[in-house]
Formats: C-alpha cells, structure tokens, sequence
C-alpha cells in the first residue's frame, strides 16, 4: 500500500468504527486515535519525502495509479511534491487540534468531521483531475450538515448559502476540467501528462478563467466572498478551524496546481483581470474586518484578506511571490484555526462573541489571553511569527515583477498590513484590556488540558515556521 493511500485509508476506516460505535466518548477516543495516525503519518511523509528527493528528481514522488475507468482514462492518481506534503502536514495538523476543540461532540459530529478530511487529504494528493475533483466536492458536501445541525446563529442559512455558492464554484471547475481533457487529446487526466501536450490557446483563453473561478470561489476571491463570514460566523469551532484553516486552502492550491500549471500562457494573459480582484479582497477584507464587533466575523473577513493574498501571490507568476503563496497558505492555516480555537473557548466561557461586552479578560483567563496575542501579532505580522515570513515573502515577489501595473497594485495589497494592525490590536484592546465589565466573568476557568493540547500545538507550528523559514521554502521548491 502507497504511504499516500494511508490518508484515504485511514479516515474512512475510522468512519467504519465511528458508525459502528454508538457511545460519545468512545467516538471521541475514536477521533482522537484516528487523527493521531493521521498526524504521525504526515511527519513521516515529510521525513520520507525529503529523504527520497534527495536521490529522485522526479516531479511528484510516491506515485501510486490504478485506473478506475479507462473509456475517459480515469485513473485513482497520487503523488506528492514540496507544496502538497506541506498542505497534507498542515491538514493533519489543524485535523488533529480540531478534535480537541470538539471535546463534547457526538459520534454523528466526528463522522461528518472525519468524511471531511478525507475530501482534504484526497485532494492535496490526488494527480488526476477528475479524482481531485471528487475530493474536491467530498470536502464540501459534509460542510452543509457540519453547519446545519451543529452549527449556532443562522445556521440553516449560512449552511444553504455555503453550499450553493460552493456548488456554482463547482460548476464552473467541471467546464474547465472536462475543457481541459478534451483540448488537451482526450488521452489523459493526469496533471503530469496533459502538461506534456500543449492545449491550444484559443481554448486557454477561455478555459483557464473558469477554472481559475471555480477554484477562486473556494477561495474566497471577490466578489464571490460572502458565504465566507457567514459560514464562519455559524460553523461550529472544529468546523471553523478546518474550514479556513484548510478548506479554502483548496481554492489556493487548486488555482496554483492546475489553473496555472497546465495553462501558464493564458495565465500570463490574463492575470491582471484576476489581480484586480484578488488586490480588491485583500483590502475589502481587511476593511470588513475593521467594522465588524462579532469576533468570528473578525476572523471571517480576515480570512478574506490573507487568502486573496494567496492568490494575488499565486498570480503574480514568479517563483519568489508563489513560495510565499504557499507559505502564507501554511501561516494561515495555523494561525486562522488558533484564533478560531480561541474564539471557541471565550464563547463557551462567556456566552457571546461580541467584542463590546467583553474586557479585562487578561486578568481572568491570562493563558487563552496570551495565546490570542500571539494569534493576533502572527497575523499583523509581527518578524519572528509565520505571518511576516509569508507576507515579507509574497511582497518581495511581487515587487519584482516589472511594470507600473503591478507595482500598484502592491502597494495596494500592502497596505492590508496597516489595517491587519488595526482591527488586530482593537479587538485585543476590547477584550483582554481594562476593567472587567461584567463580574459574571470574574469567574471564568481558563483553559482545560484538551484546548491547551489544541492551541498549543498551533502556536508551535506558527513559530517553526516563523523561526525556520528557509526550511519550509527550500522543501516548497523541492
């Protein structure tokens, strides 16, 4: 059996065991054990990936391909390279501290939850475009009922609107798909075969906008945004941290691994048309998350920003700004999750999420205070943290391609900074400074054992990879 096989494998055998269990903490020990193997066998993938490309060159490494449908030469395809061994490490990482975050979910939760990683992990490895298609929407399905049942505030509508938004997105990645097959000879689905074969530009021109939209929606590209803070706002906590942390690092990796890759020439064409919008998401979300006094929507429209930085990197076609894509995508991820984390547990304690009816939490929970802190220096920025690795990065990058256009709209992007600043040091001035307001909360318990074990293991990954940079860039161009 592949080593990347064990990532389909594993959850869906613990899905087997989680629907024969009918006991909620048998389930969550379930959970918990499942997404530890999880875990371990992303730490040994890296270590293994970095041993094997020591000696192979190869593009993609532990290649595994059985066809499954030979009429349309559909082949279960997976491989990995630098980029999809990080998103497979931080998918098990954000995957394993979720569960902890979860600690009083039913069985029913942690079956939607896990069905949910194995669209994550399936996708990050998969090397057929029809498989990453399938993965693709087996990630999304789940998010519906994840939502709808779970989840607090509009629920049922945040959970519809997710799901139709993200399905249109869908419609939109399956014309480019079957786009790309037909133009490219109709011989394969294999990402690394079609990049052999030259599909014609007139066809580029049309394919690579709609599949860069229906990647670009999962993303959160503007104007396409708006499911985003909604689902955000109502996801339960685990859902939340898997949501922003990985899922709408699809939208990115789709965009960077297929929309560009395998048509690069339209790419370079037509970029500017989706530099405007992702230019206009970073400073929208940036902006959104200024006005907002509802911490998820903070975090929500934050997400925004950071992943329209993601694709403003990833369009800005140089080596420089995309390792910086990939970089901001892992700091993301871990800080997003770890806010997400945090706002579960000052919810839990103090029944709201509103920024105005909370303060001087420092003096009463100073350990979830300080983790917020350090969540909320990581995404201003602060040298030292992953956010400042990641925007230093894509800046440098994008700076260095020529022309006024460009130049523009990089100072655009870069003034997010200042606004990240902003609502960052606003919201911990509201609930962490001054007097404590109400004295209900005089007697909040800080965080258990389970929520330390979830933060905790964030923080250190945002602080490996802010101290460590040049470790995860080298195995990104690997």
């Amino acid at each position: 059996m592949s080593i990347l096989s064990t990532f389909i494998i594993v959850p869906a055998i613990l899905l087997l065991l989680l629907f024969l269990t009918r006991n909620a903490i048998q389930a969550r020990t379930l959970a918990i054990i499942g997404f530890s193997i999880q875990l371990v066998a992303a730490i040994y993938l890296l270590i293994s990936f970095l041993q094997e490309r020591a000696i192979n060159n190869d593009a993609m490494l532990f290649v595994t391909d059985i066809v499954w449908y030979a009429k349309l030469n559909i082949h279960y395809s997976v491989g990995v390279d630098g980029v999809s061994v990080l998103m497979v490490l931080l998918s098990a990482i954000v995957a394993f501290t979720g569960i902890f975050s979860s600690w009083d979910m039913k069985r029913d939760f942690f079956m939607w939850y896990t069905l949910l990683s194995i669209g994550v992990f399936g996708f990050f490895i998969s090397t057929d475009l029809f498989v990453i298609f399938m993965f693709y929407e087996i990630a999304l399905i789940p998010m519906y009922f994840l939502i709808g049942i779970w989840g607090t505030g509009r629920k049922e509508y945040s959970a519809m609107k997710l799901t139709l938004m993200l399905m249109a997105g869908s419609a939109f990645l399956l014309t480019g798909i079957l786009g790309i097959y037909f133009t490219s000879g109709h011989t394969s689905m294999n990402l690394l075969v079609i990049k052999e074969t030259v599909i014609p530009i007139m066809h580029q021109y049309w394919i690579f906008p709609v599949t860069f939209l229906g990647f670009g929606v999962l993303g959160a590209l503007f104007p396409f945004h708006t499911w985003s803070p909604d689902g955000h706002a109502s996801a339960p906590t685990a859902v939340s941290m898997l949501h922003a942390g990985v899922l709408m690092k699809l939208g990115g990796y789709g965009c960077f691994r297929v929309a560009i890759y395998l048509m690069p020439e339209a790419a370079t064409e037509l970029a500017w048309i989706f530099l405007i919008l992702t230019g206009i998401s970073v400073v929208y979300g940036a902006f959104g998350a200024v006005v907002q006094t509802d911490l998820k929507y903070i975090n929500a429209y934050s997400s925004v920003s950071h992943c329209g930085l993601v694709l403003f990197a990833v369009l800005m076609l140089n080596q420089t700004a995309q390792t910086g894509a990939v970089l901001q995508m892992l700091s993301h991820g871990l800080m997003t999750a770890l806010f997400f984390a945090l706002i579960g547990l000052l919810y839990g304690r103090t029944h709201t999420r509103d920024i105005r009816e909370m303060s001087g939490l420092m003096k009463v929970i100073p350990f979830a205070s300080v983790c917020y802190v350090i969540a909320g220096l990581a995404s201003l920025g602060l040298p030292g943290l992953s956010g400042f690795v990641a925007e230093m990065t894509i800046f440098v990058g994008a700076f260095a391609k020529q022309g006024v256009f460009y130049t523009l709209l990089t100072i655009v992007a870069a003034c997010s900074i200042v606004i990240t600043a902003v609502y960052i040091l606003r919201t911990i001035a509201f609930i962490l400074q001054g007097p404590v307001k109400n004295e209900l909360h005089l007697k909040l318990d800080d965080a258990t054992w389970y929520e330390k074990i979830s933060v905790v293991g964030l923080i250190l990954g945002i602080i490996a990879l802010g101290i460590f940079p040049a470790f995860f860039a080298n195995i990104i161009n690997m």
